[in-house]
Formats: structure tokens, C-alpha cells, sequence
């Protein structure tokens, strides 16, 4: 009783306030407008990293630090687990309440490129609205750098296409 008097209460407030349509982990109209807001990070210099392995696969498992550009304008930071499993999850600097953690799955191309398959809910004044689908290929640049292309879609509940952009990304490896 007491959990759902509090999701009762939860939901009504979020319905009741102003919020506008975000995505999780992917929202380039409010990036644009919260870009002078939003912090950025530079990492510490490091040490080099010892890998094992030279393909892809090897050497892209780990957490990355991640900037992302969408349609030439900033947009947010990423930090991107990708796992060996072939799994990977995101935590972007977005604002929590419009959601700003995402999942996907990865595969090997080459000895140096990857292909991610991400995915994200859609928010529209605090209630689900639909959802989006990443698709990225990325370059492993060098033991401690990858840079690639992706495409976004967005998709309202029933699943129709609303909008498709493009953007790049460029990360950093974050190590121990």
C-alpha cells in the first residue's frame, strides 16, 4: 500500500509539471538549449594501458568517457561500459528526470571496428512517450581512443519513425 501511494504520488507530480519531451541518453533539442549549462570533463593524464589482445573485441571492452556531437551541435558526455559479453550500458549527463541511462549490444566488424546497437526511452512530460534506437559504428583509434558515426531514430509508442538524425561520437579510455 505504502510503495503504491508513493508511485501514485510520484507519477502525479511528474505528470503534473512542465516538462517537455526529452530522451534518455539521446536529446539534441535540449542539449542545444542547456549546452552552455552542461558541464564538460577532461580526464587526468594516465598512465599507459596494457591490453592483450589486437582485435577489437579486446580492446574496446572497458569504460570510456564519451562526446557526442548531433548534427554538428554538442550533444553531452557519455560514460559507456562496454562489456565482453557483448552487452553495453550509458550514463549520459542529461537531466535524470528525462532519463539518462541507456543499454544496447555490440559486435565485432574487424580487427578494428565495432558496431553498437543502443536503445533508450522517450519522455514526454514525465510519462513514456515513446523510445529511440542508436546505431553506431565505431573505429578503435588507438588503445585508448575510438571514433565512429551514428544514427538515432525516434519512435513514438506504436512504433512509428518520428524524426532520424545523425551524429558522431569520440571517446577516451578510462582506466585503473
Amino acid at each position: 500500500m505504502k510503495f503504491s501511494l508513493t508511485m501514485a504520488t510520484t507519477s502525479a507530480a511528474l505528470a503534473l509539471s512542465q516538462f517537455s519531451a526529452h530522451a534518455a541518453c539521446v536529446d539534441p533539442l535540449q542539449r542545444r538549449n542547456d549546452a552552455a549549462t552542461m558541464p564538460h570533463i577532461v580526464l587526468p593524464q594516465i598512465s599507459a594501458l596494457q591490453l592483450g589482445g589486437s582485435d577489437a573485441s579486446d580492446s574496446v571492452v572497458g569504460t570510456w568517457l564519451v562526446s557526442y556531437t548531433v548534427e554538428g551541435e554538442d550533444g553531452g558526455q557519455a560514460f559507456t561500459q562496454w562489456h565482453s559479453d557483448g552487452t553495453e550500458w550509458e550514463s549520459i549527463n542529461h537531466p535524470v528526470l528525462g532519463g539518462n541511462l541507456c543499454m544496447g549490444s555490440w559486435k565485432q566488424l574487424d580487427a578494428k571496428h565495432v558496431y553498437r546497437y543502443h536503445v533508450g526511452w522517450l519522455y514526454t512530460d514525465g510519462n513514456v512517450s515513446g523510445y529511440f534506437v542508436e546505431t553506431e559504428t565505431d573505429k578503435i583509434t588507438g588503445k585508448r581512443t575510438y571514433a565512429g558515426h551514428n544514427e538515432i531514430t525516434f519512435y513514438d509508442m506504436k512504433g512509428s519513425a518520428q524524426s532520424h538524425v545523425k551524429g558522431t561520437a569520440s571517446a577516451t579510455r578510462i582506466t585503473p
